[in-house]
């Protein structure tokens, strides 16, 4: 299980938009976002390049920290 930091997450909307964001990138599975906690966790059956996971997350408006 790996887990990373979202910068600027408000809402509902916001946790299912980075859980389909994540979810739709390939080898990774089992998303979970936590609003309160500003965090996305996550499984991974392959290496997935950190910077494929902030670029996927960037570009429907957030930041990973």
């Amino acid at each position: 299980m790996s887990t990373i930091r979202i910068k600027g997450m408000t809402c509902a909307h916001c946790v299912a938009s980075v859980t389909k964001a994540l979810s739709d990138i390939s080898g990774i599975s089992n998303v979970h976002v936590s609003l309160s906690e500003g965090v996305a966790s996550f499984e991974s059956n392959r290496e997935v390049p950190l910077e494929t996971i902030r670029e996927a997350i960037h570009k429907i408006g957030f930041e990973v920290e």
